[in-house]
């Protein structure tokens, strides 16, 4: 087994590390909460007092931050000076697709492999260690992240580059975004029509409408498999977030030029939901500000 250091343990790379630390790891997790930090040692991974004291001597340094911004400071304030040379870098928090491949540039400078691993599942997946990791990088440095993500994940895919792991991501997520107001949107319209929302629910997930977030993660209470929704749409991926993978695809349509008018449109109502006050709700909760 290998030391891993783990930097960001929030509410999914908290039990990304807790999910290496039960494969056997040993794996040194820091956070600048010292609740997180408590979190982990009782998961059975060894705080640390410093970013760079995670990387220091670890074979794989993982960070999972919130934002584009604060992956290039610990990298470049903490985990290049600390990482050896041998180690392979992970990022896998969801920013833009221009900061993971200066990242990978500053990284290949100094002799280091690094790849961008932005994840799919959520909360239960993390914790699970079900996540899907899209993976951009070098075939070789691929290689030597892939057996620590599968100790995380159910299915690690090899997207291509750097920075081909956040442009799926954003893509993915953006896809999710429409479609889950168009699910939102069929439902309600259903419902108006007289239709039971479990009926109709039988028949699109069996029909052409069916997709991810009707037949996984359906919005309306008691319908469909457990999902937020039967929580009164707690858990499950914040809208918060979504919003924040809606505007990182925008962003990038802008730079590329490409027409994404459900993706602008997405992103629009995910902000006037936030907004209103519901940013940490699940993103399936849009259905109430669309039902109104």
């Amino acid at each position: 087994m290998a030391r891993i250091g783990f930097i960001g343990l929030g509410n999914m790379g908290g039990g990304m590390a807790a999910n290496l630390a039960k494969a056997g790891h040993d794996v040194r997790a820091f956070d600048l909460s010292e609740d997180a930090l408590a979190r982990a040692k009782a998961a059975g991974c060894l705080p640390v007092e410093s970013a760079a004291a995670a990387a220091k001597g670890a074979e794989a340094v993982i960070t999972m931050l919130p934002a584009g911004k604060h992956v290039a400071q610990v990298y470049e304030d903490s985990v290049f000076g600390a990482a050896d040379t041998g180690a392979i870098l992970i990022d896998c928090s969801t920013i833009d697709v221009d900061t993971a491949r200066r990242v990978a540039d500053a990284a290949g400078a100094k002799g280091l492999l690094a790849v961008d691993a932005p994840v799919s599942g959520g909360i239960a997946a993390a914790s699970a260690g079900t996540l899907t990791f899209m993976v951009g990088g070098g075939d070789t440095a691929f290689e030597r992240a892939e057996p620590f993500l599968s100790d995380m994940g159910k299915a690690v895919i090899h997207a291509g580059g750097n920075g081909a792991g956040q442009a799926s991501k954003i893509c993915n997520n953006m896809l999710l975004g429409a479609t889950m107001i168009a699910t939102c949107e069929a439902m309600l319209l259903a419902q108006k029509l007289g239709l039971d929302p479990q009926t109709f629910y039988d028949i699109a997930s069996v029909s052409s409408g069916s997709c991810w977030s009707l037949n996984t993660y359906a919005p309306m209470p008691g319908v469909g498999p457990q999902s937020p929704a039967d929580n009164d749409y707690q858990g499950g991926f914040a809208a918060g977030l979504m919003l924040k993978d809606l505007k990182l695809a925008m962003e990038a349509a802008g730079t590329v030029h490409a027409d994404t008018p459900m993706g602008q449109r997405a992103a629009e109502l995910y902000a006037k939901f936030a907004d209103e006050g519901n940013a940490g709700m699940d993103f399936s909760g849009i259905i109430k500000m669309l039902e109104r």
